[in-house]
């Protein structure tokens, strides 16, 4: 995978700035940037989870899965520090090794991570159902695909040829690898839309599952999706969502889909398949001069 530093993202940030101000954009939608992990593969986000919680299980500290998702979509090494800082993670941390944790801890911890997280990619690797179709879709409409993860480079490399193995081939890949700073930042967005050689940011609309994607997007200028039912935030595999009573599977889409808005979503819906209904919409604003 190429190295994207070579472009400094400080003049892309300008660039974004200085046409915030200028004529609104009102020509089509040219992109899509999606989210990995409970967007396009893994339902239910399950892989990254059980890689972290493993890690603190071995660091004497035990965690729930509540606690491993709440800083979901950051870059791992973030990730792991948030959950540091959460106060109760911290005590345990602390009354385990006799001091709080440190920066040394954490780069550890993260060291630690990958190989536990190569094995997780692997075993939670399939495409979310109606992903490839709409992959399809969008390509026909003539639409580049970007993506974004927290995923580091070299789990990544796991991931991407299992993925194209299933059909799943974006156009761009930037991880936070890549980036000076991962999500909410809009870094790695930046660096599709080069990759992709589209622009203005009103034309490209990010999609994602977890809050930290709802804030990448933001921060980029972009139209925001957020996936409330195959993601991070109701957290289960398609086969644990299907066995739950109708009434409590629908209450807690819901609550995802709630936290999503909160966070800024222009949109929310549950998953892939209602994607190009709501591209259309977006669509229709940008030709009356609207913008993210």
């Amino acid at each position: 995978m190429a190295d994207f530093h070579a472009a400094p993202l400080a003049s892309i940030a300008a660039s974004v700035a200085a046409s915030a101000g200028s004529r609104a954009y009102r020509g089509p939608l040219r992109g899509v940037i999606f989210d990995w992990a409970g967007t396009m593969v893994d339902f239910g986000s399950r892989a990254p989870v059980g890689a972290l919680t493993t890690l603190f299980q071995r660091r004497g500290v035990s965690v729930s899965e509540e606690q491993a998702r709440a800083p979901m979509g950051l870059h791992k090494r973030d990730h792991i520090r948030a959950m540091l800082n959460e106060s109760a993670i911290g005590a345990a941390f602390t009354t385990r090794h006799g001091l709080p944790f440190s920066e040394a801890d954490v780069e550890a911890m993260y060291t630690d991570l990958l190989p536990l997280t190569l094995a997780a990619v692997r075993d939670h690797a399939t495409l979310i159902p109606g992903a490839a179709a709409l992959c399809e879709t969008l390509r026909k409409q003539g639409l580049r695909i970007g993506s974004t993860t927290g995923y580091s480079r070299e789990m990544m490399a796991e991931l991407l040829p299992i993925a194209a193995r299933q059909g799943y081939r974006p156009d761009a890949v930037v991880t936070v690898s890549d980036v000076p700073a991962g999500r909410p930042a809009p870094w790695m967005c930046f660096r599709n839309a080069e990759q992709l050689d589209v622009y203005p940011m009103a034309a490209l609309v990010k999609i994602g599952d977890t809050v930290a994607d709802v804030g990448e997007g933001q921060a980029a200028g972009m139209w925001t999706v957020g996936f409330s039912r195959c993601g991070n935030e109701v957290g289960l595999s398609e086969a644990a969502l299907s066995s739950l009573p109708v009434a409590e599977a629908s209450q807690r889409i819901e609550r995802a889909a709630a936290r999503l808005r909160e966070a800024g979503a222009h949109y929310v819906v549950e998953g892939p398949a209602d994607v190009p209904a709501v591209l259309f919409q977006i669509a229709e604003r940008l030709a009356h001069g609207e913008a993210p």
